[in-house]
């Protein structure tokens, strides 16, 4: 229900009407509803959501590389994701260069492929650096030769396989590098209209710099849409650190191999006495036979026992326990 007017208010409405103050025209309801402008060519199946909880999932990928590399690399590594926008694939795939770096990923169980695209001067530093240089890029940018691929096939293999990890709270993947194009024509994965999700990480090794491009397309990622907002996303990062790993740990604990020797006792002999050894020859121990022996678990001595058998072996009957820890 509209507002009642006062009389004074009412008064005061005609007063600037007839002053010139008010004009009638504006005041008349404008029946027009603004039109929101909608591209059927480019249709938003990104939301600023999912492109942000893509940063956070690369922000930890992110990571786990500048942790990783180094140790293929030997060098330092800095990592930071810049933006993540949603385009058209032929946008992505027109802004590209040849020779380029593109890994196309199979994104199972998920349908359909991804792609993973790394700046030619940072793979051409990445094989430098793998051959013993110090890293440097060419001056020249060249076509890339079949060792030089196989040295970034391994290491591309390693940033695949980090990608499990990061999206663990999303979706169980078994991520696989299928191969390696340096002709963006031949990685036609998609139709070029479709819409794809880009996340752009750059890359530091010592004085080389550049990005990777991470090409996400909505096909791929359709089934796990749902998940990709970050109320998911932290919810189940935090239902994941209450678990107790307490009982994973103790079972390593049990399952692992340690060594236990059980010493009859010590002697000390000379070197012309141990070289004429023979069968038969009796070396004098400094304990008695009903004397306790002494168990040790690694070097620690942990246990006092008692010599005999268990059935045609060896064995000892522990008869007290050493704390010394």
């Amino acid at each position: 229900m509209a507002d009642v007017l006062s009389q004074n208010e009412i008064d005061s409405l005609l007063q600037a009407l007839s002053s010139g103050e008010l004009d009638v025209d504006e005041m008349k309801d404008n029946s027009d509803k603004p039109v929101k402008n909608y591209d059927f060519a480019r249709p938003s199946k990104f939301s600023k959501e999912h492109l942000r909880t893509l940063e956070i999932i690369f922000e930890h990928y992110g990571r786990l590389l500048s942790t990783n590399l180094p140790v293929y690399l030997r060098k330092n590594i800095q990592v930071e994701v810049m933006n993540s926008e949603a385009v058209t694939y032929s946008e992505f795939s027109n802004a590209l260069s040849n020779p380029v770096l593109l890994g196309i990923i199979n994104f199972a169980p998920l349908k359909g492929t991804i792609l993973m695209e790394i700046a030619t001067n940072v793979g051409y530093a990445m094989v430098d650096r793998m051959l013993g240089g110090a890293g440097v890029p060419l001056e020249k940018a060249r076509e890339f030769s079949e060792i030089e691929l196989l040295i970034i096939e391994r290491l591309m293999t390693v940033c695949v396989n980090l990608l499990h990890e990061p999206w663990e709270n999303v979706v169980e993947l078994n991520p696989r590098l299928e191969r390696i194009e340096t002709n963006s024509q031949f990685a036609q994965i998609i139709s070029p209209s479709e819409m794809i999700a880009i996340v752009t990480i750059n890359m530091k090794m010592g004085d080389v710099e550049g990005l990777m491009n991470v090409c996400l397309p909505y096909i791929t990622l359709d089934k796990v849409m749902d998940r990709l907002n970050t109320k998911f996303w932290f919810s189940s990062q935090q239902d994941k650190e209450e678990l107790s790993y307490s009982g994973m740990v103790e079972d390593l604990i049990v399952k692992a191999p340690i060594p236990v020797k059980a010493v009859l006792g010590n002697s000390s002999i000379s070197v012309n006495d141990f070289a004429g050894l023979q069968v038969g020859d009796i070396i004098r121990l400094d304990r008695k036979v009903e004397d306790e022996m002494n168990i040790y678990v690694g070097s620690m001595k942990k246990f006092k026992a008692l010599p005999g058998v268990s059935g045609d072996n060896y064995a000892v009957r522990v008869t007290s326990i050493i704390r010394e820890e």
